[in-house]
């Protein structure tokens, strides 16, 4: 196919690039130029996953390379997002200088990966309630670290798309990663020995129970 005589194609040079080869090749030269200028060790909305591909915590979006994760950040919806977050701190700073506190030197640990964990379903011989009885297992934690458990709406999270019908329970302890099971949105009972936690220090288990309240 003749590629030089395209409309507005000059002689030798293979007609004009279409929109789309357009588009690859601003990628790439925009991809070159933020290797030379940005510093994914400082980029505060860098993370890389559990399966090794790269998080925007910014824009919410997956990137299989350092390569894609840079280019996203030179393109639109990167920059309106920080553009975004700019103005929003702005408004939330404080009007008043703040007074000076006492600089707090916060521990950092080096995520070694998930924890262990079992999970049974049961049902109440008495009262007829489902319960649900969490046990994960924490043989590397951290010394003097004990394990912390809360209950999250689906509107909380930004993973999945937010299902009213569920809610999730998260686990942390340092140096694992913060895990999390989705549970069915029902409302929990709070009485006298419906909703239990326990820290085996020798075994280092924790486990969770907790009973549903009957309809």
């Amino acid at each position: 196919m003749d590629f030089q005589h395209r409309a507005g194609g000059k002689t030798g040079g293979g007609g004009v690039a279409s929109e789309a080869e357009s588009n690859v090749d601003r990628r790439e030269r925009l991809r070159l130029l933020a290797l030379e200028t940005i510093d994914l060790n400082k980029d505060p909305y860098f993370m890389r996953n559990h399966l090794g591909t790269y998080e925007c915590k910014l824009c919410l979006t997956l990137h299989n390379n350092e390569g894609s994760y840079l280019a996203h950040t030179q393109g639109k919806r990167h920059q309106s997002n920080l553009a975004r977050r700019a103005a929003k701190d702005a408004q939330d700073a404080p009007t008043q200088p703040a007074l000076d506190k006492p600089r707090v030197d916060y521990k950092r640990f080096v995520k070694i990966g998930r924890p262990g964990y079992k999970v049974t379903k049961q049902r109440d011989p008495d009262s007829g309630q489902h319960t649900l009885l969490f046990q994960v297992d924490y043989p590397e934690i951290a010394e003097g670290v004990i394990p912390l458990h809360r209950f999250m709406s689906a509107y909380e999270q930004r993973l999945e798309a937010p299902d009213r019908s569920c809610q999730y329970v998260l686990f942390a302890a340092e140096p694992y990663e913060t895990i999390g099971f989705k549970v069915p949105s029902r409302e929990v009972d709070k009485g006298d020995g419906k909703c239990w936690t326990h820290w085996n220090r020798d075994t280092k288990q924790f486990f969770l129970q907790f009973f549903f309240k009957t309809p």
